[in-house]
């Protein structure tokens, strides 16, 4: 599989896994991220899955500011359902990133490394798309994100229809395809740390 040049380009997520660790899958339990790594567990590239991930990045970088964050230390609460629009596909990413699952995560090791219960949907967070929560100390910030100031280069409707007719040309095809992922790439390599894009504000 080959993936656009600038998912490589993308901001990378380190994280510390106690878990990865005590089972030997890495050493040190750092494990490190790519952008590439959301979009092989969404199955597609796109604003919505790199917003999710740049909302976990500034979320953890915010509450663990010496770095990495601990994976499984983090509880998430979705501010909508997880079948309203894309909150599922947001969640996910999340997951990935926090090992944060709800009641089908993983159930620990005698008391320990517990992950599922740390998500949950429909929570009141006054408009935010999530919040994150340290479990040791219970710190948390909430995050959102507003892609309004990283418009596509083009009209994509148009080009969306028609890509989508089976008379599509490969050209036309791929035209869509690109202008697709431009706006992501603008995303991801000139807005990750933007606070008018990505949105974190700590709770009181």
């Amino acid at each position: 599989m080959s993936f656009p040049a600038f998912f490589e380009h993308a901001p990378r997520i380190a994280v510390r896994d106690a878990l990865a660790q005590f089972l030997g899958a890495a050493d040190d339990g750092v494990i490190e991220y790519g952008y590439a790594d959301a979009v092989r567990l969404a199955g597609h590239s796109c604003p919505t899955v790199a917003g999710a991930y740049l909302m976990a990045r500034a979320a953890l970088q915010a509450l663990y500011p010496r770095g990495p964050a601990e994976r499984g230390g983090v509880a998430v609460t979705m501010g909508a359902l997880q079948d309203d629009g894309t909150t599922g596909v947001v969640a996910q990413v999340f997951t990935l990133l926090t090992g944060a699952a709800a009641d089908n995560g993983f159930q620990g090791i005698g008391g320990r490394f517990v992950r599922h219960g740390l998500l949950e949907y429909g929570g009141d967070l006054g408009g935010a798309i999530a919040r994150f929560r340290r479990c040791d100390s219970g710190d948390a910030v909430d995050v959102s994100m507003d892609l309004s100031g990283v418009p596509a280069a083009a009209p994509l409707r148009p080009l969306l229809q028609q890509a989508m007719s089976p008379q599509a040309s490969a050209a036309q095809r791929g035209e869509f395809a690109e202008v697709w992922q431009a706006r992501v790439r603008r995303l991801l390599l000139e807005h990750a740390d933007d606070p008018q894009v990505i949105r974190v504000e700590r709770c009181s």
